[in-house]
């Protein structure tokens, strides 16, 4: 095994947006996933190129944070920061990434909800000796929000999901801020997979693709399908509200200027952080005046004929969760407290 310096590429991003071809082909070239992987599926039948103990950490940390994997949120940030700071948990991960370099001195870490947690990777990284470097996947919202509602069977409404993609994209490009990073195109990733990766390698210093063998890129071609590309919808076939829809549009046009060569500039990073800004606006002034859908929504599924009686102590803890995760905290707990009343 070749002695490259330690290193850990983290693939951020929505899921959906082209994070396993990423992570696979980084596989074929010569980077280590840590085993073992989540299995493939119908859903991607090439396979996730995730390590069952990073998804099953995240998702611990998420239920501990009440935070959805697309959480439209801007404060599930909040939450989530809060627990990516706690030094055991930054050590729990430091462990876990040492334990795998016996098995290469690169490695890929991909999840859906690895944006959540990068400041908890980048500090775990750092404390094993390694390089922390990402790459952010990019695929048009529209189509993000396509591929989850079809593969994931997902019910929640295209407003929720785009408004997440939002979320989940301009935090994560201000969580990279400063470090080694490429933003890659997923139309451009199924074109020419090797025009795309071999400059990222380059970029990132990833050894392992710089020095991919012939053989490792013949397997590439063979992994890499044009075909997976299946949703082509735009956001005008969504039918965002139009101050959300103008906000997508705007930011996905901006993300895209990063993955232009020499595009990481400060211009973008302001434009990127207003729009950041627009969001968080939108967001308070929709929830806001969210407060009579979720108690309307409570006593809908309390009157629902045959459903079993929940175990959550109140009624406020059977709302949905996607539709508790829109109130402010503070609200919720006001909602409990009306609920537990005597009637």
């Amino acid at each position: 095994m070749t002695d490259y310096p330690r290193t850990v590429l983290f693939v951020a991003g929505a899921g959906r947006s082209g994070t396993s071809t990423m992570a696979g082909l980084m596989q074929i070239l010569g980077l280590h996933v840590p085993q073992p992987e989540v299995v493939a599926d119908e859903t991607n039948p090439k396979g996730f190129g995730e390590p069952q103990w990073v998804v099953e950490n995240h998702d611990r940390l998420l239920r501990e944070a009440v935070v959805q994997v697309s959480d439209a949120r801007p404060d599930a940030w909040v939450e989530t920061d809060r627990l990516s700071g706690h030094e055991h948990e930054q050590a729990r991960a430091a462990q876990w990434l040492e334990g795998h370099f016996a098995a290469g001195s690169e490695l890929v870490v991909k999840d859906p909800r690895l944006s959540w947690f990068l400041t908890l990777w980048r500090v775990a990284a750092a404390r094993t000796g390694a390089r922390p470097v990402f790459a952010t996947m990019l695929r048009p919202p529209a189509e993000v929000v396509g591929s989850r509602q079809t593969y994931y069977q997902s019910r929640l409404g295209s407003a929720h999901l785009a408004a997440s993609w939002l979320n989940v994209l301009l935090h994560t490009e201000l969580a990279t801020r400063g470090s080694d990073r490429a933003f890659v195109r997923y139309g451009d990733l199924l074109s020419d997979w090797k025009s795309v990766v071999m400059p990222v390698g380059e970029q990132l210093g990833l050894a392992h693709v710089q020095h991919a063998s012939p053989a490792a890129i013949a397997e590439g071609d063979r992994f890499v399908d044009p075909d997976l590309r299946r949703m082509t919808q735009t956001l005008d076939d969504l039918g965002l509200p139009p101050r959300l829809h103008e906000l997508t549009a705007q930011t996905w046009a901006e993300l895209n200027r990063l993955a232009e060569p020499g595009g990481d500039t400060a211009e973008v990073h302001e434009a990127l952080d207003q729009l950041r800004a627009g969001y968080v606006d939108l967001y308070a002034e929709s929830e806001a005046i969210t407060r009579s859908s979720v108690v309307a929504a409570e006593q809908c599924a309390r009157r629902t004929p045959g459903k079993p009686a929940a175990p959550a102590p109140s009624g406020a803890d059977r709302i949905p969760h996607g539709v508790r995760a829109l109130v402010p905290a503070p609200l919720r707990r006001g909602v409990r407290k009306v609920l537990r009343r005597p009637r």
